[in-house]
């Protein structure tokens, strides 16, 4: 029993049950880390993989579409890419490798067989094409790229560049005849599966690099947050701080490019020495008929995942199943409540968090509707506050004293996350600018400092802690962070837009905002539908596209000139209170097209999916 909790011997509240449960376990997973973080040479997660396949290395590590990789196979898998690559590449400690790949069983074994070299992995989101994906790949200082057939396309597209840069382009088939790009699979097929020496790795520590993952920004362009071997064991140790055990069986339908999908369920796996069940891309058809057929006892989710579930046909099936833990962040109260209704009683653990951010929450109880709890030996050894923040000039209010202001118990505030040695803030690689950004000074007394997590939340008056909404200029839709300048920068390359002020609205029905936009034309011009259209799908991926556009006379700025968009996402795109001409983005007829009442009602009722 914890120390904590040993005196409490009478029955307690269910929410004081959990607390204990789960400072219990936070304990020892904080010894643990301590231990690690202390041990010489560094005991890293690939150690801890590579200890799980001695003692188990018959067991499943990895199934995926009709295959299963075993724990032996998977290290054995992963000594041959890292002799391919230091081979081919002349890959030696350190080097930043970048990974272009889609949800497959190579992608966990490569991010393996580099950190056997001591090489740090870039995760590039799949879907991004262009300017986005060269400015992913360079700000990482990655000399390799490490790509799959299916992608070639899109590699092809900037090879140029990357040739020009002399980067090394990798791919994971037998032959490739695009000069620039040199195939990888026979090189990894012929390679020794002999382990490798710890010597290779030897100066990786806690403090090291281990990922650069990438999260949308103010700046328009994607920024590749440093991810240390430290933050990856933090991350990883969510599924045990929830009640996963080894036993479980964990199956990811989220992209391995996002934490989600990668720190908390792969590494999350790994720290576990469970099985995993990898999809290549979500299904909501073929959801529960994979958590049968693989026994999943452990579920993912993003707040769409769980709307998507709800939308399928009903069906007699519907609870038979093993799934007991569903873990992941954005599911809204009402579906959350509809998911349990249906499909039975499982233990949902929302999390709120950022991929480089130093402070996050679980909600460790079955409280509907909220991210987290707050415990003394949290705010312990994460110390954060909420701070009242001015929506309209996004910025936090001060006093007199030039200090934040701490909001009251119920009130909506600003979450920060003071910076320290035990919760630090590690930033954005080559990217001083934004990582300063993030930096908050003079909080609660000068001289002090804080990460600014840029959400508004609320902690009620049982210390349960409430997701409220995002602030600056970024919205998530579909799962997927959006950054507002980078949409509006592709929108002003259309013939006819001079201006654009993009902006996330909400619509019923629906988990995130939508992409909507405020546009100016061009003197003379009128509104070139086609063209627009052209611009956003060659340039953005689906969920970024501006699905309304708004035409204005111009646009309302601030006295600093930065766009107002407060009152923009208040009136929404409702064309009966709104004067302004209205378009909706048409995938069927390609194009824009004049947004009716008929249409907006047609969204509204969930006839026009979005």
């Amino acid at each position: 029993m914890s120390p904590v909790c040993a005196h409490l011997v009478l029955p307690l509240p269910v929410p004081a049950m959990s607390d204990c449960a789960f400072i219990w376990r936070s304990l020892k997973l904080g010894i643990r880390l301590t231990k690690y973080k202390k041990s010489k040479p560094f005991y890293s997660l690939l150690d801890h993989f590579l200890d799980g396949a001695k003692r188990h290395p018959d067991k499943v590590f990895v199934h995926f579409e009709g295959h299963q990789y075993s724990y032996a196979e998977v290290d054995k898998q992963s000594s041959k890419v890292a002799r391919a690559l230091q081979a081919e590449a002349k890959l030696k400690e350190g080097d930043t490798v970048a990974l272009f790949l889609p949800n497959e069983p190579v992608y966990m074994w490569t991010f393996l067989g580099l950190a056997k070299l001591g090489c740090p992995a870039a995760l590039l989101n799949f879907n991004i094409r262009s300017k986005s994906l060269l400015h992913c790949f360079s700000c990482c200082g990655a000399k390799v790229l490490i790509t799959s057939p299916e992608l070639q396309d899109a590699v092809e597209e900037v090879l140029p560049t990357l040739t020009e840069q002399g980067i090394s382009v990798y791919i994971l088939s037998d032959s490739c005849r695009v000069p620039g790009i040199e195939p990888l699979a026979g090189k990894i097929s012929n390679a020794s599966d002999e382990p490798l020496s710890k010597e290779l790795r030897a100066n990786v520590t806690v403090r090291s690099t281990a990922l650069y993952i990438y999260t949308s920004g103010t700046t328009g362009l994607p920024k590749a947050a440093v991810v240390t071997h430290e933050r990856v064991w933090a991350a990883c140790f969510i599924q045990a701080a929830v009640g996963v055990t080894a036993d479980d069986i964990f199956y990811i339908n989220l992209p391995l490019y996002h934490s989600a999908g990668f720190l908390i369920g792969m590494a999350g796996g790994i720290e576990r020495g469970m099985t995993m069940v990898l999809r290549r891309k979500f299904s909501a058809s073929q959801f529960w008929n994979d958590c049968r057929k693989y026994n999943v006892t452990v579920m993912q989710y993003i707040g769409e995942t769980l709307r998507y579930l709800c939308n399928t046909p009903k069906r007699d099936e519907d609870r038979q199943h093993r799934v007991r833990f569903a873990i992941g962040n954005g599911a809204r109260t009402d579906i959350w409540t509809e998911f349990l209704n249906r499909f039975g009683d499982i233990h949902v653990r929302e999390l709120y968090g950022a991929t480089e951010g130093n402070i996050g929450f679980i909600n460790y109880t079955n409280k509907v509707g909220v991210v987290g709890r707050i415990n003394y030996l949290h705010k312990f050894f994460f110390p954060h506050t909420l701070i009242k923040f001015d929506i309209e000039k996004e910025e936090p209010v001060r006093n007199s004293d030039g200090l934040c202001i701490e909001a009251s118990r119920g009130e909506t505030g600003l979450l920060v996350g003071k910076i320290t040695k035990r919760s630090p803030f590690v930033g954005y690689a080559a990217n001083k600018t934004q990582t300063d950004k993030k930096r908050l000074h003079d909080v609660l007394k000068k001289g002090d400092l804080y990460f600014n997590t840029g959400d508004l939340l609320q902690i009620d008056s049982e210390n349960f802690v409430y997701f409220m909404d995002r602030v600056g200029d970024t919205f998530r839709w579909k799962g997927e962070n959006v950054a507002t300048s980078e949409v509006g920068d592709i929108l002003t390359t259309a013939n006819s837009i001079l201006e654009a002020n993009v902006y996330g609205v909400k619509v019923e029905g629906h988990e995130g905002r939508i992409g909507m936009a405020a546009v100016t034309l061009k003197e003379g011009e009128d509104f070139d539908c086609a063209d627009a259209y052209k611009q956003v799908v060659t340039y953005l991926p689906a969920y970024a596209r501006p699905r309304f556009i708004r035409l204005q006379p111009c646009l309302e700025v601030t006295g600093t000139f930065k766009m107002k968009k407060v009152k923009l996402v208040e009136e929404g795109f409702n064309p009966v209170n709104i004067s302004d001409r209205l378009y909706f983005l048409d995938t069927e007829k390609k194009t824009y097209i004049p947004l009716t009442e008929e249409m907006y009602n047609a969204i509204m009722s969930l006839e026009i999916k979005l």
